[in-house]
């Protein structure tokens, strides 16, 4: 009764401490990616004197699971396949093979074992990498020992591990084990080698403190709290030139994918068209690179805009609402009519934008920046007598900004007509004949 008493409260200490150590381990960051291990040995099975069975070889397989970096749980399976008799009484004093024939003591046998360990590593992922051991266990015989043909046992012990990689190790191990009618102290004693499954192919991470560039854009993540970047994201603003190129590289905003504002995304002028993210007219031509690419079909890179068409920026000022051309506009506008007169080859396109605000509506800007357009055209064809098939209007609304808009009050920049004059080289006018663009000229006109 006091054998049994004393097993049920070893047993229920140590499923306490396995309790306590697995509640810690859930806190705990799990560090690798190969968890499963297999491990298999020889060792030597150790009785206390008195017990019927003498000491014997035995063989190891356990399978283990890291929970992480200090604990690992292994369950076990070994087997003495051969124990002899030991022809001792329950006193440790010799008996004769009579008293042995009659029954006394163990014939041959064979005892298997089964046990559950936690196991506590004091340096798990070094290459030297010991650790202690407490678990149960019980241990089945072929022929009944002291009454049972099984112990329960309580376990505890130590080992040592030496990792070459992190794919093998070679390791040594013993235990004390707890079992039998008269609470005996036996030992198991062995060494074997260890494989970590999938540790070959998957390297080890450990969860080290210091820098981190989470998304290998070559800017640390504090770096990129500070831009406002996206840490997880390596291209931000999705125009194909990673943050850390935008940012160490090419100077451009790694939150604005038209740096520009030309209408190329930066990756395309890099990668693409060799123009400069930073540089909306590259050649300086007077054209913006993404006109000339998406529009022109002229070389954005072309020495000082050789191929460029000539460009008429107007900032006019038009009524609330409406697209009639005010009479202080008209002297800028007969320019262009002078240009296209002279040269009977050249045309011209004329384009209307519009300015957005954050409640603006894109179908009034669309229709209201096609009636501005046609307007101009309108007074050319008019006014100034340029044929009408030469002449071409198109509305782009708030599609084709030219500078940042601010959600309340929009930008004047952005409201503008262009006119793109092709084939005029031989027909261009003197400065003088160009009036200056009056400061009023530039002004909030109110859109929708």
């Amino acid at each position: 009764m006091h054998s049994k008493l004393w097993k049920t409260g070893a047993i229920g200490v140590m499923l306490a401490l396995v309790s306590m150590c697995a509640e810690r381990v859930v806190a705990q960051e799990q560090s690798i990616e190969a968890k499963w291990y297999l491990s298999g040995g020889l060792g030597a099975l150790q009785y206390e004197g008195d017990e019927e069975l003498e000491d014997g070889v035995l063989g190891t397989i356990r399978l283990g699971y890291d929970y992480n970096e200090w604990f690992s749980i292994e369950g076990a399976f070994a087997l003495a396949p051969k124990l002899d008799e030991n022809f001792r009484n329950s006193y440790g004093e010799e008996i004769s093979r009579l008293e042995e024939v009659a029954g006394e003591g163990v014939h041959d046998t064979y005892g298997v074992g089964l046990s559950l360990d936690l196991l506590y590593h004091f340096t798990r992922w070094e290459r030297i990498d010991p650790y202690v051991v407490a678990g149960l266990g019980v241990i089945m015989y072929g022929e009944d020992v002291g009454g049972d043909g099984f112990d329960a046992a309580v376990r505890v012990g130590g080992g040592l591990m030496y990792h070459f990689n992190d794919e093998w190790a070679v390791r040594v191990d013993g235990r004390g084990f707890f079992a039998g009618a008269d609470t005996e102290a036996n030992a198991i004693i062995d060494g074997g080698v260890v494989w970590t499954w999938g540790a070959g192919i998957a390297p080890k991470i450990i969860a080290v403190d210091g820098p981190l560039d989470s998304d290998g854009d070559r800017l640390l993540n504090t770096r990129e709290d500070e831009l406002g970047t996206d840490p997880y994201n390596a291209d931000t603003d999705g125009d194909k030139l990673t943050d850390g190129e935008e940012v160490l590289d090419y100077k451009t905003n790694p939150l604005e994918p038209d740096t520009d504002w030309d209408g190329l995304q930066d990756g395309e002028e890099v990668h693409r068209y060799q123009t400069d993210p930073n540089d909306r007219d590259t050649d300086d031509g007077g054209v913006s690179d993404g006109h000339e690419v998406l529009t022109d079909n002229t070389n954005p890179r072309e020495g000082h805009g050789a191929d460029d068409l000539q460009l008429f920026e107007l900032y006019i000022k038009f009524d609330y609402d409406k697209s009639v051309i005010k009479a202080v506009y008209f002297p800028e506008l007969d320019v262009i009519g002078k240009v296209l007169s002279r040269n009977e080859n050249a045309t011209a396109v004329i384009e209307g934008h519009a300015d957005r605000k954050r409640l603006s509506d894109a179908a009034y800007n669309q229709q209201l920046s096609e009636e501005r357009a046609k307007a101009v055209m309108s007074y050319l064809v008019e006014t100034c007598k340029i044929d009408s098939g030469r002449l071409g209007a198109k509305g782009f609304g708030f599609s084709s900004p030219k500078a940042p808009n601010d959600p309340k009050e929009g930008n004047p920049e952005n409201r503008r007509v262009e006119v793109y004059i092709r084939n005029s080289a031989a027909a261009d006018v003197s400065e003088k004949e160009t009036p200056p663009v009056a400061a009023d000229d530039v002004i909030t006109t109110e859109d929708k």
